[in-house]
């Protein structure tokens, strides 16, 4: 039942031919990647630019991968070269995996409720510290983000791991001690204040000079 829900991606093998071949093969519209893991060695791959896009936007964790069309195969990323500039998938390694056997991923963490937390209406500086959490669970059970609801927050209060909850069959691998979100009080006007005085002497003191050096003129 897990294996039907997962993406299918259609690859083809190449050989590993270096950076020249893998520019080569991106401006054809293709993306250079490298399949681990399993017992059997590393295999190099390419696949169509789209096709990755759209696959890395499914829901779930998990991908079924085809090369040459071949029996399919579970697997997820193990890591993604991004373009810096463009943001486009550059290069891409896949893990295959086991169904039933847990593995460790990294997964986002989001906040929600952050405009409704007291605080911060309040004023106060809702930080968002941690964005990731290091997470343990079958391939099929990795969530794609992990939401805290901070809607309940107040000015000095700080969250900790400890709060967040994961989905069902989701293990948190981080410390719980680890700082999630801050909500400091407000210190915008505290910082304007001395700003605002010391632009009012230098202006006053621009006006004073004006003012003498036009009486000075005058009197030659």
């Amino acid at each position: 039942m897990a294996t039907t829900s997962a993406t299918t991606l259609q690859v083809s093998s190449r050989e590993p031919d270096g950076s020249r071949a893998a520019r080569r093969l991106r401006r054809a519209g293709r993306v250079p990647g490298v399949l681990y893991g399993g017992g059997d060695g590393p295999e190099s791959f390419d696949v169509d630019a789209r096709e990755l896009r759209i696959a890395l936007a499914a829901s779930g964790a998990v991908m079924d991968l085809s090369i040459n069309g071949s029996k399919t195969t579970p697997v997820v990323v193990k890591d993604a070269q991004r373009d810096p500039v463009r943001g486009e998938t550059i290069h891409i390694d896949l893990l295959r995996v086991r169904l039933d056997t847990a593995i460790t991923a990294v997964v986002s963490l989001e906040l929600a409720g952050t405009e409704d937390a007291p605080g911060a209406k309040q004023g106060g500086v809702l930080e968002h510290v941690a964005r990731e959490v290091n997470v343990e669970a079958l391939p099929t059970a990795i969530p794609e983000s992990i939401v805290h609801d901070v809607s309940e927050m107040e000015i000095g209060e700080t969250v900790t791991l400890s709060s967040v909850r994961p989905p069902e069959g989701v293990t948190l691998l981080d410390d719980p001690d680890t700082v999630v979100a801050t909500l400091s009080p407000p210190r915008l006007q505290a910082e304007e204040t001395p700003e605002i005085e010391a632009e009012t002497g230098v202006v006053g003191e621009a006006a004073e000079g004006e003012s003498g050096g036009g009486e000075s003129g005058g009197e030659e």
